[in-house]
């Protein structure tokens, strides 16, 4: 076992019952510069209270050139309204070339491929510069979130990874969101509760009585990108 993997356990276990903004001045106080966030731009919660710990933190944003034009809009918001240094990574190959190469419209014959080459990929080469990354995993998401660690040892990247908001729930995010401002994609105020990439094989809005991300590869059972498994 790795000293980052010894550390990694041990805050699982002792910030369990402290609140995100606790673990977030844990994490920003352990990694410095080795700390980023990753963010969907489904909404700035976890770089808000990252820029609150480490102002001038790095947010990750994959750009798979498939996203909404809301989203590029969130992210470029985020750049010019926060105290955080926003780095877009992109896939190895431009969706053109991707279509060249695999065919069109691999989203919806393989999605779990797809995902691969435009999300999962780019995160791996572009996590090698540090030592921990934060998400922004919420326990109540998904039945494939529900265990998921405030600090965790993520053994495929060999990284501490950090779930400050994981215990929290959607009114909890709402409450945030409102006490500071915090931007959102404009998507959520159109119905949609989980925002991903733009084909209609990847992000719909749920139906009534859906859970949240029950819009993202729906009738596909597919439930992750794979980022997070």
């Amino acid at each position: 076992m790795t000293d980052l993997e010894t550390l990694a356990t041990a805050a699982g276990r002792e910030l369990e019952d402290a609140s995100a903004q606790e673990i977030m001045r844990w994490a920003a106080e352990t990694f410095g510069s080795k700390l980023c966030v990753t963010s969907s731009m489904e909404d700035a919660v976890v770089a808000h209270l990252a820029s609150s710990a480490l102002p001038g933190i790095d947010v990750v944003f994959l750009d798979t050139g498939y996203h909404f034009p809301e989203t590029i809009g969130t992210r470029d918001a985020v750049a010019a309204t926060m105290p955080v240094n926003v780095i877009t990574l992109t896939p190895r190959q431009t969706v053109a070339e991707q279509d060249a190469e695999y065919g069109p419209d691999l989203h919806d014959r393989d999605p779990d491929l797809c995902c691969s080459l435009r999300k999962v990929e780019p995160l791996q080469r572009g996590l090698t510069a540090y030592d921990a990354w934060a998400t922004g995993l919420r326990r109540d998401e998904s039945p494939t979130r529900a265990n998921t660690p405030v600090v965790a040892w993520d053994p495929k990247r060999r990284k501490v990874k950090i779930a400050p908001i994981a215990r929290w729930t959607q009114a909890d995010v709402d409450a945030y969101v409102q006490e500071h401002g915090v931007l959102l994609n404009p998507l959520l105020w159109e119905g949609y509760t989980s925002v991903g990439c733009s084909p209609l094989s990847c992000t719909r809005k749920p139906g009534e009585g859906e859970e949240g991300r029950a819009g993202r590869w729906a009738g596909s059972g597919k439930q992750e990108c794979g980022i997070h498994l």
